[in-house]
């Protein structure tokens, strides 16, 4: 898929501190959450598609608990078993989505989404060097356009492949 559509980043910069923690706002169910299909959850944990999909067959997984710092904010156990459900996300992407590298980072800020989460990021086969790592993450290198129903059929290839493994 192109990187076609272009990222309004003021506006996202403004409702990110503007409005309420968005996994929390999707656990919810709150209305808006269209594109982020739920693929998979556990007792603790929800996996969903992003929104701004900067790769094609981008994921978030996180905490269902509103938790802030990656580390400190997670005894040990806690931590092994969200990594251990960010593997499994993982590997049901690579094997519903093409990819030669699979990127896994946990981003945010206490500025704006704060919840702790973790970017799930196939690196489509062929990739051009100078496109990887970053700059494939990066939202101001443009947007995957996507529709609901393409995330509705992507959700439930990957929520097929999450309940396989």
């Amino acid at each position: 898929m192109e990187r076609s559509e272009a990222m309004d980043l003021q506006s996202y910069v403004e409702r990110v501190r503007r409005e309420a923690c968005f996994i929390c706002s999707l656990l919810t169910g709150a209305p808006g959450f269209d594109l982020e299909q739920i693929v998979f959850e556990d007792d603790e944990h929800v996996a969903f598609l992003d929104r701004y999909p900067t790769l094609p067959g981008k994921v978030l997984a996180a905490p269902k608990r509103h938790v802030k710092h990656v580390v400190r904010d997670l005894d040990a156990d806690a931590y092994l078993r969200l990594m251990a459900f960010v593997r499994r996300v993982a590997l049901a992407v690579e094997s519903v989505v093409p990819s030669e590298r699979m990127y896994l980072l946990s981003l945010g800020s206490q500025q704006g989404n704060s919840h702790v989460h973790w970017h799930i990021a196939p690196l489509p086969p062929g990739t051009p060097y100078e496109e990887q790592q970053y700059h494939a993450l990066m939202t101001e290198n443009g947007l995957i356009r996507w529709s609901e129903a393409q995330a509705a059929d992507l959700a439930t290839r990957l929520r097929h492949a999450c309940h396989v493994l």
